[in-house]
């Protein structure tokens, strides 16, 4: 089977604190290195009640510090929203002290709302504009440093760094084909470009000094327990976490309820659905399927599994019936 990995936003829940995120970003971590996850990736969002993995490169040291072998990394930073220079010398730091297991996947998104978009960038360049610019200088900082070159990452020269792009459509896609980056589509929240991005970046892929073929990884939603029914019911936690955000009225992830009936509207429900159509939901033997089904049409070479759950304990449950449901012994 293909390696599974974990996409993390370190959720704050109700009743919770972002210390407590942490603590339990930090036990999922530990968790996810027995049961064989291949890589950790943390989210950078801003200005979300919900999110606590704002300082994504100290949320990674974090979980590096308490793991041993997982590879830990970004899923994504935002590069639009920093600079170059500091993105190297902060991935340089946490490759020199966790060397070989660090990852930087960046993305072009502001990973919030325009108003926090203007207190993080200050200006108002496009980020379609400058992201390819950005990408290509931030990867000269990972290389060995040549003769009369007056700025360098200290530490990050030299240190090679993998970079990963990420998006939700053709552009990273296309970009990542073009630089010869592995490449990761958020099909977890933006479902209708999944093969449409997956065919640019394989189709046009050039070979590089990174990566000599094609690597592709999908991003699902899975909540997974016992029974299906059971999943159903811990998945309103996110149903409602995104009901919230799409009304501007953004919160900490809310218990689970026996049914949304009445808390939200026939359009948000049929909106919500279509986000998740790849999302597995239930028990063991149906989220083998789903995600056997989404291996199947996509080609994936890795699975990246997000799963917002309310309760810890279940939420670590969902993970081990994940990998058990994916890689049976």
């Amino acid at each position: 089977m293909i390696p599974f990995s974990v996409l993390d936003l370190s959720p704050i829940v109700e009743g919770g604190s972002a210390a407590q995120a942490f603590r339990n970003t930090l036990d999922l971590a530990q968790h996810a290195e027995r049961w064989g996850y291949h890589r950790y990736w943390l989210a950078e969002h801003h200005n979300m009640p919900g999110i606590a993995s704002a300082a994504t490169s100290v949320v990674i040291g974090h979980v590096a510090g308490g793991t041993k072998t997982i590879r830990v990394g970004s899923g994504g930073v935002m590069l639009p929203n920093h600079s170059p220079l500091v993105i190297a010398e902060q991935f340089g730091t946490l490759e020199s002290l966790y060397p070989g297991r660090i990852d930087l996947g960046l993305g072009r998104a502001p990973g919030t709302d325009p108003r926090t978009t203007l207190a993080l960038r200050r200006d108002r360049t496009s980020a379609d504009e400058s992201f390819p610019r950005d990408v290509a200088e931030l990867q000269r900082y990972f290389m060995p440093v040549v003769p009369g070159q007056a700025v360098r990452a200290v530490p990050g020269a030299g240190l090679r760094v993998p970079i990963w792009l990420l998006g939700s459509s053709l552009f990273s896609a296309q970009l990542a084909a073009a630089l010869g980056l592995p490449f990761a589509f958020a099909s977890h929240f933006a479902p209708d470009y999944l093969l449409a991005a997956l065919s640019e970046y394989r189709n046009g892929f050039q070979p590089s000094e990174a990566l000599a073929t094609p690597y592709a990884m999908v991003g699902v939603s899975v909540v997974a327990a016992e029974t299906d029914r059971e999943a159903a019911r811990l998945s309103t936690s996110l149903q409602q976490q995104i009901v919230n955000l799409r009304r501007g009225v953004p919160g900490r992830l809310q218990p689970p309820v026996d049914s949304m009936e009445g808390r939200w509207s026939p359009a948000e429900q049929a909106g919500i659905e279509h986000m998740l159509a790849y999302a597995a939901v239930g028990g063991p033997d149906t989220v083998r399927q789903r995600l056997t089904a989404l291996v199947d049409m996509t080609n994936a070479d890795e699975l990246i599994i997000a799963s917002q759950i309310f309760d810890h304990q279940a939420r670590l449950r969902s993970y081990e019936i994940t990998m058990e449901s994916g890689h049976p012994n």
